[in-house]
């Protein structure tokens, strides 16, 4: 009987993929980019001023410090008080403004994303052309607008601009997501005897809230961070919000370079957290809007 002998086959190696590897390594270069500046800003928050300007710079601090945290957080301290007065102030501001542009931009984008009405597209571009422009063109305008308004110096400026550049984003943002939520769930509730009203309080708005949710991150973490309008239209210490603030720790003959740095990263605190614990939120309406039903 005969054997059969298979020829044995050199194992095919499987070709290495570059673009995957540059890919990677892209990452990798951009997490390093991203990464560097906060940990220098974290190391120099926790050193002494002399620490801070010593050269050759070092990474970690020999007596390493809480003092600059605890001036910034003790209500006792003038610093202190300045700091949580102008982080109340942002905190105020972004929150109203959040809060406002919500209410507006959910029954803006529904009305967009279910009545058809003549001028709909026009009216709907028009929407969005002013995110065509930089917000330092409408600067004076504005500015000339709220004081004839009576409203520089005053919070009222800010949450009026803020919500004038929120608007756009998120009209644009939640008519998506509304489109993506199929419209025979509301016919259902209709034929059952729901106003539409009814349908759009019970049926649509529980299922876009992850949407919402992502809204409000962009249009809090946008008023937050936001500097020049609050610099132009704020010039009392009792209305300034903190990126104008922090700008006390610069002097005309030194600057406390740790005070910044805690400044700052207690200034970023507020968005990490609101970032980390609406996470799953935040994903879920990225991945929901991506899936056209």
């Amino acid at each position: 009987m005969s054997q059969i002998v298979q020829p044995t086959r050199r194992a095919a190696r499987k070709p290495t993929d570059w673009w995957r590897w540059a890919g990677r390594l892209t990452l990798v270069l951009l997490l390093i980019f991203t990464v560097l500046p906060m940990l220098w800003m974290v190391l120099t928050s926790i050193k002494t001023q002399f620490a801070a300007l010593q050269y050759p710079p070092q990474w970690w601090p020999a007596e390493p410090t809480l003092s600059n945290y605890w001036r910034l957080i003790n209500p006792a301290d003038s610093i202190g008080q300045e700091f949580l007065l102008y982080f109340w102030n942002s905190f105020y501001v972004s929150l109203l403004s959040t809060i406002l542009g919500v209410i507006i931009a959910v029954p803006a984008a529904y009305a967009f994303s279910r009545f058809r009405f003549p001028g709909r597209s026009l009216l709907f571009f028009g929407v969005l052309v002013r995110n065509m422009f930089p917000a330092v063109v409408f600067l004076m305008p504005l500015f000339l607008l709220m004081r004839w308004m009576g409203l520089v110096n005053t919070h009222g400026s800010l949450i009026l601009t803020y919500l004038t550049f929120g608007l756009p984003l998120s009209i644009w943002l939640l008519k998506g997501f509304f489109d993506n939520i199929p419209i025979q769930l509301e016919q259902a509730a209709r034929i059952d005897g729901a106003t539409r009203f009814q349908a759009f309080l019970l049926i649509v708005l529980p299922l876009s809230t992850p949407g919402i949710i992502a809204t409000s991150i962009f249009s809090f973490i946008g008023a937050w961070n936001e500097y020049v309008y609050a610099y132009t239209f704020l010039s009392k210490q009792n209305t300034m919000t903190l990126p104008v603030g922090i700008q006390r720790f610069f002097t005309e003959f030194a600057t406390d370079w740790p005070g910044l740095m805690a400044a700052t990263f207690l200034m970023s605190v507020p968005v990490v957290v609101l970032f980390l614990v609406l996470q799953k939120y935040f994903v879920r309406a990225l991945t929901e809007g991506a899936v056209k039903h």
